[in-house]
């Protein structure tokens, strides 16, 4: 009877320590990914900021400039590029709209993002664009693949529509949480206007070619990221543009479009700490407690097999060496 337990007992260890490498190394790619009807919307402010009025085109010192940015999952677009790709798929189509201190439109720039659902690596199909303009991005995006390692990474920039190093700087504290920082500048670089601005009886498509006014921008860009889902808990950049020559600004070499420290709002950080705190414990689940648990709970149970049939295999003692049984009188 001993022998039959620990048979099974083996089997079952087995069965828990080879489920251990597949869960990690197989279904983990396979179940933990980005949703494709994932809806985001972040807000992020420069306090104080320079803004140049388009009307006057004179830079003045506001107490705010408002960055509301959103990223929808377009669940038709992704279904329709998953049939050819073959793979999960996500197409995000972003915002990020500018806006005032008097609540005006200062600029707004959609951007259709495509990438794998589990890796964040871009996938290249019809409809990937920034402001219009058909892009074919390089690296990642809004958010790092998980189980993020400590190296740099190719990150896109909408404004100059290239990809460059985004790199890492070390491991920090943040809300309570082990995080990754990584930074980014982008020098100063002629950049295309934004094909909505408030510019009066100015078509903005057309802006550089009619005055020979050009647009310049540079930025360092700070990231804060959660390791585990590669979420950014956070993001900064400090961010300068200006308009540089031309007829537009009447004889002068240049003035700032916009300047400012841009963050993110607070509550919108504790929002998104929460999120991430709440999606880590699915990943470590399927990367770390379970693959773990289960090689713990193979050992525990073949250990539990060889003892049992160590002690079903000890010799029994001979029936000549036995006391006698008592003979009832």
């Amino acid at each position: 009877m001993r022998r039959r337990v620990s048979l099974v007992l083996l089997a079952f260890a087995v069965f828990f320590t080879a489920l251990s490498p597949l869960l990690r190394w197989y279904a983990f790619p396979r179940l933990v990914k980005i949703p494709p009807s994932q809806y985001q919307e972040m807000v992020l402010e420069a306090k104080p900021a320079t803004l140049l009025d388009y009307g006057t085109l004179q830079a003045k010192q506001v107490a705010k400039v408002t960055i509301v940015q959103t990223l929808k999952g377009n669940v038709e677009e992704s279904e329709k590029i998953e049939r050819s790709a073959g793979r999960d798929v996500v197409v995000w189509d972003s915002l990020s709209y500018v806006e005032g201190p008097d609540g005006k439109m200062v600029s707004q720039i959609p951007e259709r993002y495509i990438f794998d659902a589990h890796s964040q690596a871009p996938v290249h199909a019809t409809g990937e664009m920034v402001d219009g303009d058909a892009v074919r991005r390089e690296g990642i995006e809004f958010k790092w693949p998980f189980l993020t390692e400590k190296r740099d990474y190719e990150y896109f920039d909408a404004q100059t529509r290239t990809s460059a190093p985004i790199h890492y700087r070390g491991t920090r504290t943040f809300r309570g949480l082990e995080v990754y920082y990584f930074e980014q500048t982008i020098p100063w670089t002629k950049v295309p206007y934004p094909k909505k601005m408030p510019i009066p009886g100015v078509d903005a498509t057309t802006l550089e070619k009619q005055t020979g006014t050009t647009r310049w921008y540079t930025t360092k860009r700070m990231f804060w990221v959660d390791p585990v889902t590669g979420g950014p808990v956070n993001g900064e950049e400090i961010h300068q543009e200006e308009l540089r020559g031309g007829t537009l600004l009447g004889g002068r070499d240049k003035v700032t479009a916009f300047a400012g420290h841009v963050k993110m709002r607070p509550d919108y950080v504790d929002h998104t700490v929460d999120l991430i705190t709440s999606n880590r414990r699915m990943v470590l689940l399927m990367t770390s407690y379970l693959p773990w648990g289960f090689v713990v709970l193979g050992t525990g149970l073949l250990a539990l097999a060889l003892f049992l049939e160590a002690r079903s295999r000890r010799p029994r003692t001979p029936a000549a060496d036995r006391d006698p049984e008592p003979v009832p009188a």
